[in-house]
């Protein structure tokens, strides 16, 4: 019995593009589904509900018999033989052989032998069927990768497939789209997915390739949404922080601030001039922001006082990795520059040691928390990653990884 299992319902009727993620299952990974395929078909057919067979049949030297198997109960099934093959170009290949069922009888007329290879002949055509559709109901499971996956009442990354499954002997490799968007709104980005060739690897069941586009659409939909452009007040500062938003604590960096203003509380717009630009080199992840900031001091009757503006160019590191079915990340500064646009309070000489504060990095680059929360991996699946590694290489991450179907 030969069985191909369809993944071309999981393609849009769409131009071929450049993928954005390649999703790349071993052979490894392809013998771990031939496990979990037999288990399923196994289990389905335990459940199935033998009814009692009747009738009249003619027996070599007995002759014309009349019999009844009644109280058929199914004690075991067998599916010794069985592979999970990659036919290329096609699908995949699931074969079964020599599969066995344990039956017991309650009752049997005479001539038994003759009449059990009837019965067998008949259940045979009962049972074949009911194989093909436990079989066939594999396919479902395909379709239950998060094809289109929210992230945060912000965005949304879509991982359709943009081409046909690639399928050779050893792998199958699945082309996405890995792109994300605006909740409702999907705006193209200015920039394009290019194509990138994975390494042969076959250790793991699976491997993830993550491009540069994939993080680039993720930073193009924040400035578009206005993530990277917002208020900061004392209030987003952890209380156990010695460092406050207050001219008090400015003065430190600003003593103007502190002298005009004195003892008030304060708040930063910080705002995106463009998105932020990541690149992905061995071992290495950079990325390049630039932003203003604006300071106010917050006046007894809510007035805001602006005190000065800021210009920024930085760039931080960051370290990426795979948090449960998520990849998530934290950074750090490299380096900064700050220069003075507009000044409120008189001329000041730029302080960078206010920059390398915890906080406020955090506060200027609202992006760090987001990255720490981690974005959704293309999943099928109740499926569980284990023994996950990941490596920067050029313009892509990988992920190599095992699986695990939680029931």
């Amino acid at each position: 019995m030969f069985l191909c299992l369809a993944l071309l319902t999981l393609l849009p009727a769409t131009v071929s593009i450049s993928p954005g993620v390649k999703v790349e299952l071993t052979q490894k990974g392809i013998d771990y589904g031939r496990q979990l395929g037999i288990a399923s078909i196994q289990s389905k057919l335990k459940t199935i509900r033998i009814p009692d067979i009747s009738g009249t049949t003619n027996v070599p030297a007995v002759g014309k018999v009349k019999y009844s198997l009644s109280g058929l109960q199914l004690l075991d099934v067998g599916l010794p033989k069985s592979a999970l093959d990659l036919v290329t170009g096609s699908g995949v290949r699931l074969s079964i052989g020599d599969a066995y069922m344990k039956l017991h009888l309650r009752s049997v007329p005479s001539a038994e032998y003759e009449l059990l290879k009837f019965g067998r002949k008949s259940l045979e055509k009962q049972i074949c069927p009911l194989v093909q559709t436990a079989v066939s109901e594999l396919n479902p499971e395909l379709k239950t990768m998060n094809v289109l996956a929210k992230v945060d009442q912000y965005a949304e990354i879509e991982y359709s497939m943009v081409s046909s499954p690639v399928i050779s002997n050893t792998s199958l490799v699945l082309n996405l789209k890995g792109e994300f968007y605006n909740i409702g709104k999907h705006q193209e980005p200015p920039f394009t997915a290019t194509d990138f060739s994975m390494p042969t690897e076959a250790n793991n069941m699976m491997y993830m390739g993550i491009s540069a586009f994939t993080v680039n659409s993720a930073a193009f939909v924040y400035t578009t949404a206005g993530i990277l452009s917002l208020y900061i007040t004392d209030d987003m500062i952890p209380k156990s922080s010695p460092f406050r938003l207050t001219t008090k604590s400015f003065g430190i960096f600003v003593p103007q601030v502190e002298e005009k203003f004195p003892d008030l509380p304060m708040k930063l717009l910080v705002k995106a001039v463009k998105s932020p630009t990541v690149t992905f080199e061995p071992d290495n992840m950079t990325i390049q922001a630039a932003a203003t900031v604006t300071a106010y001091a917050i006046q007894p009757n809510a007035t805001l006082s602006p005190l000065f503006v800021l210009s920024l160019e930085s760039s931080v590191s960051g370290r990426v990795f795979v948090s449960g079915i998520k990849l998530a990340g934290e950074v750090t500064l490299q380096k900064m520059n700050m220069t003075l646009v507009t000044s409120y309070v008189g001329d000041f000489r730029v302080r960078t040691a206010l920059l390398h504060q915890p906080q406020f990095i955090k506060c200027v680059f609202p992006f760090t928390e987001r990255l720490a929360q981690g974005y959704p991996l293309p999943m099928i699946g109740k499926m569980k990653l284990v023994s996950s590694q990941l490596h920067i290489l050029k313009d892509y991450m990988l992920i190599g990884t095992d699986v695990q179907f939680m029931d």
